[in-house]
């Protein structure tokens, strides 16, 4: 075996543990736990004064006259984050296109399910905190985080079905879609119609775009970077700037399948007839020639919003969602006071929202989605199972923390509802699991 090979083989070694932990939906749920863990040991330990000191260290970027100046933990919130919500945007569009969403009669189920998981829990939120300043957090609750939730449920292996995890995966999407929905209607404020004018004109500039073929992502790129600026400018939060900027990411490929088939053919042909050999690939120029021409088939077989999805999705759950933990859920706990944070009517509104409405919610309406007709319950699950994964549900985290900021910016409730947040969070993970373990497969029951 000559040395080429050998350093081939050992180089493939070597990246296939770490390619399978980045691929691994549970590697990203096990990263953002232990930024979460490391917050709150940051928080409570005889760092947290530096901790609380260093997140709000003021950054700028610009000129001396025009900068945009703000504290660390905001730019993670509000400029980070519009990365996250931008791939939230693209995972909203897929499903709206060719998956779970497509239709109708598949959408149903978990368009109806995700409602009931929303409203449930904001009702209970309200019920605990009517008439109180807390109320403005009714919105807390509502969410589900994707990652956290895909992840446990993936721990359970083959006793959670394929169609389970497609049905909870298309639950928290529409989840966040609502969630999106809600921060740009109800946690907006201050609205500067100028600024918001001049961001909607570049957006329907983005969707010319889209429209007459242009696939480069610079013209996208320096877009969302303007509508970014001129929403902070506007009032309404950065994060809707990248969903906006997702649906008019164009998801059409140049070539389609077939036309994609017979150029790699093509080429292939064009690399067999070039073989020499005495050359490698890398001396032989039209070999190369081919290779290169099948690199820029593959990237025109594939829409701008499948790259970036492909190419973000890594870097949104490895590095900016474990930044976004570091920085919003450290938060101090103090003996004396603990009790009654817990109690405080926004934890126990958040706590049981999440752990209470979330499954009832969930599966309330599910069943009424079947029972009418208007749905069906996923392939080879149970009611048991769908039970199950409504509890997986109340792990809002994510979400949950980013609307808390919104809802309680500066306030004393902030550190409350995150009590209630990772508390409800935690106690849903493993209720989920324990319901999900206990639940013995069976043949699927009609409804």
């Amino acid at each position: 075996m000559d040395i080429t090979r050998q350093e081939t083989i050992l180089l493939k070694r070597i990246k296939k543990p770490f390619s399978s932990f980045i691929h691994n939906e549970v590697s990203g749920g096990i990263v953002l736990l232990t930024c979460t863990i490391l917050a709150l040991v940051l928080a409570n330990s005889f760092l947290g004064h530096a901790y609380e000191e260093f997140w709000h260290k003021e950054f700028s970027i610009g000129f001396t006259n025009n900068k945009i100046s703000m504290g660390l933990a905001h730019w993670v919130n509000d400029f980070l984050m519009v990365i996250f919500f931008y791939v939230v945007g693209l995972e909203i569009k897929r499903e709206m296109l060719v998956g779970e969403l497509k239709s109708p009669k598949q959408a149903a189920l978990p368009i109806l399910a995700a409602f009931g998981g929303m409203v449930v829990p904001a009702f209970i939120f309200f019920l605990f905190n009517q008439g109180t300043d807390g109320i403005a957090g009714w919105g807390i609750p509502m969410a589900t985080d994707i990652a956290f939730a895909i992840g446990v449920l993936t721990l359970m292996g083959k006793r959670a079905p394929l169609p389970l995890k497609i049905f909870l995966t298309a639950l928290a999407i529409v989840d966040d879609l609502g969630a999106v929905l809600v921060i740009a209607v109800f946690y907006t404020s201050n609205l500067h119609l100028d600024a918001l004018g001049i961001a909607g004109l570049i957006l329907a500039l983005l969707f010319i775009f889209n429209r007459i073929g242009i696939r480069s992502r610079v013209p996208y790129l320096l877009g969302g970077l303007l509508m970014w600026y001129f929403f902070m400018q506007s009032g309404v939060h950065t994060t809707i700037a990248g969903v906006l900027v997702a649906m008019a990411t164009p998801s059409r490929t140049k070539i389609d399948s077939s036309c994609f088939q017979k150029d790699i053919h093509y080429h292939l042909d064009k690399f067999r007839t070039w073989m020499d050999p005495d050359k490698n690939v890398l001396t032989n120029h039209r070999q190369l020639e081919a290779v290169q021409s099948i690199e820029l088939c593959c990237k025109r077989v594939m829409s701008p919003a499948q790259r970036n999805t492909e190419k973000l999705h890594p870097w949104v759950t490895f590095l900016i969602l474990p930044v976004f933990a570091l920085a919003n859920a450290g938060v101090a706990l103090h003996a004396d006071n603990l009790l009654a944070d817990f109690t405080s009517p926004v934890a126990m509104g958040v706590f049981f929202g999440l752990v209470i409405g979330k499954p009832i919610g969930i599966t309330l309406f599910s069943w009424l989605a079947v029972k009418s007709k208007m749905a069906k319950l996923p392939d080879h699950t149970t009611w048991k199972q769908l039970m199950g994964v409504a509890c997986l549900g109340g792990i809002g985290f994510t979400m949950s923390l980013f609307v808390d900021n919104l809802a309680f910016p500066g306030m004393h409730y902030l550190e409350v509802a995150k009590i209630g947040i990772l508390s409800a969070s935690l106690t849903a993970s493993a209720i989920g699991l324990i319901w999900l373990s206990l639940v013995k497969k069976k043949t699927p029951v009609k409804a």
